[in-house]
């Protein structure tokens, strides 16, 4: 879990409240905390943003084809024209791979910070990756329900207490 939200894994309620102790799941964007429980339409929530990534990334696509054909119109040299077609190409590509790679793991905010431009010039592959990460779970699940469950691990190993009197525990080997 991270701490971003203040919390530290522990809930911040008043005594007596039917809060439950323990660490608290991180929301997702346009999940919230239903990919815990898979809950709340969650299901109905991953079909539409799928859907919803894919047609944003083809209308994307017609504006790219648009601006392409505007160089065309302007007849500017073939030269031009390849390099912005193998421009958007690769800056897609890249952002894909970073997109996807991203669900899986915390991304460095450094790497992050000097890829911006590229990630957006190539802004139609990470469309296509959340897309195709809505098809199998909620973009970032895995990631935070590896969190989550290593958070509950460690709430349990600290909470839980040790039975009976160590003083007469037996002793293992010696006579």
């Amino acid at each position: 879990m991270s701490d971003e939200n203040g919390t530290n894994g522990t809930p911040s309620t008043a005594e007596g409240s039917a809060a439950p102790a323990g660490p608290r799941p991180e929301p997702l964007r346009f999940f919230g905390t239903s990919w815990v429980d898979h809950g709340r339409g969650y299901a109905v929530r991953r079909a539409g943003l799928a859907v919803g990534a894919l047609l944003t990334a083809a209308v994307a696509c017609l504006v790219l084809f648009i601006a392409y054909e505007g160089l065309r119109i302007a007849a500017v040299s073939g030269f031009v024209t390849v390099l912005m077609g193998v421009m958007f190409a690769i800056c897609s590509a890249v952002a894909f791979r970073n997109t996807w790679t991203g669900f899986s793991r915390r991304p460095d905010p450094d790497r992050q910070a000097s890829l911006r431009g590229l990630l957006s010039i190539g802004f139609v592959g990470s469309l296509l990756a959340y897309s195709l990460r809505c098809l199998t779970e909620a973009p970032g699940e895995a990631l935070h329900r590896a969190e989550y469950d290593r958070a509950r691990d460690l709430y349990a190993r600290r909470t839980t207490r040790r039975s009976g009197n160590p003083s007469k525990k037996k002793r293992r080997g010696r006579a």
